[in-house]
């Protein structure tokens, strides 16, 4: 059975949910969404560090933590951007890291959004 995990981000407009949990492991989607719904549009130092901020918040919500995380997948929309986002992810997680892959894609949903994460959690 399926657990929607409430992460203190606003209903959505879209049919999916910010968190889920099922048989111990937590599936989000997570981007640079602020409390009040708008979107963060700056640059991708701000942008990633509020998408892990909302990835935090999400896996604490599920009763787990950062070193809880198992997968990363980052979705970008300029490869030039990786050193930086990087630099923030250290801000976010230790060793050992969670396994991850990277992608430059053309464009996200929302005009400026440069940045956005699918992570996996095995919450204990």
């Amino acid at each position: 059975m399926k657990q929607v995990i409430d992460c203190g981000l606003p209903p959505l407009k879209q049919p999916f949910s910010w968190a889920v949990k099922s048989a111990g492991m937590l599936f989000t989607a997570q981007g640079p969404v602020r409390a009040d719904g708008s979107i963060d549009t700056g640059p991708i130092e701000e942008q990633a560090r509020l998408t892990f901020a909302n990835l935090r918040r999400a896996v604490e919500a599920a009763g787990g933590g950062m070193a809880d995380v198992t997968q990363v997948l980052i979705y970008m929309t300029d490869v030039q951007d990786m050193a930086a986002i990087d630099a923030v992810y250290r801000e976010f997680f230790e060793a050992p890291y969670p396994n991850r892959s990277s992608m430059g894609v053309a464009a996200l949903v929302v005009p400026g959004m440069k940045l956005e994460i699918v992570a996996y959690a095995m919450i204990p």
